[in-house]
């Protein structure tokens, strides 16, 4: 569900942000007594639905729903899901399961006999990562830290190259900039100088990221990063910023003529031209 009502799960949500909170539905109809007989179980032996959720980008997983079982027939269930944005990023996993509730003591030798023995399930994703850099992100006052009190933003980045993108990047806004602070606000539906000053933060953190890379010294040519990792996310933004030109050229570049990578950066970035 959105603001804008029920959308069908689509394959991806390329607008979405950290400050987007997702509410899932779905409704199923489970036919207990052939799922109990087809397994060895019971008559009377409990179900539990259970559904999980997992996302690449934060590297946080949880448990969404669980719907106990144990009457007989064809009962619908619907399940109904409400997750954080700040807790997702990257591919989101919906893993819902039909399972055996409680631990039976008399099962058959074939049977199921643990709880939590898994009967029937089913998997739906959903990727939330559009073409842009996204990252979690603060509002904060400036005054209260050690960064400068009239900076606009800062781009913290923490962690390896394997560690999680979304708990190793967080963009921190100064409230005391107004300016900024409304663009990001009114981010949903910006006003044009919200997307000048969006642009402008976009391409610094575009800077920042690529120069972080091109620091580190295992990015390069034939990466073997985690889906989600913070290094799958900076060779994605290589990739699209620099298409069809090696880590080798483009860090050789970064170091004997900065002035030129900045140059060519910014015209990759297509400052105050980036739809945000």
């Amino acid at each position: 569900m959105t603001e804008d009502g029920e959308l069908v799960l689509p394959e991806a949500m390329p607008h979405w942000d950290y400050r987007m909170d997702l509410h899932l539905t779905r409704s199923l109809t489970v036919d207990l007594d052939r799922a109990r007989s087809r397994s060895g179980l019971p008559p009377d032996a409990a179900l539990m639905l259970s559904a999980v959720w997992t996302a690449t980008g934060s590297n946080l997983s949880g448990p969404a729903m669980h719907i106990r079982l144990s009457e007989a027939g064809m009962p619908s269930v619907t399940l109904d899901v409400r997750l954080r944005g700040a807790d997702l990023g990257g591919l989101l996993l919906l893993d819902t399961a039909l399972v055996l509730a409680d631990r039976l003591e008399n099962a058959r030798p074939s049977a199921p006999r643990r709880a939590g023995s898994i009967l029937w399930s089913d998997r739906e994703s959903l990727r939330l990562q559009g073409d842009a850099p996204q990252f979690p992100m603060a509002v904060i006052d400036f005054a209260l830290t050690s960064f400068p009190d009239s900076a606009a933003w800062h781009l913290q980045i923490n962690g390896g190259p394997d560690s999680a993108a979304m708990g190793s990047l967080l963009l921190l806004v100064n409230e005391r900039n107004t300016v900024t602070a409304t663009a990001f606000q009114n981010a949903a539906k910006p006003r044009p100088v919200d997307r000048v000053v969006l642009s402008a933060v976009y391409a610094d953190a575009a800077r920042i990221l690529i120069e972080h890379a091109l620091n580190m010294a295992d990015f390069d040519e034939e990466p073997d990063f985690p889906e989600g990792s913070l290094g799958a996310t900076l060779m994605s933004l290589f990739d699209r910023l620099f298409p069809g030109q090696s880590i080798t050229d483009v860090r050789l570049r970064q170091r004997q003529s900065p002035a030129l990578f900045a140059s060519d950066l910014q015209a990759a970035v297509r400052i105050f031209e980036v739809s945000v």
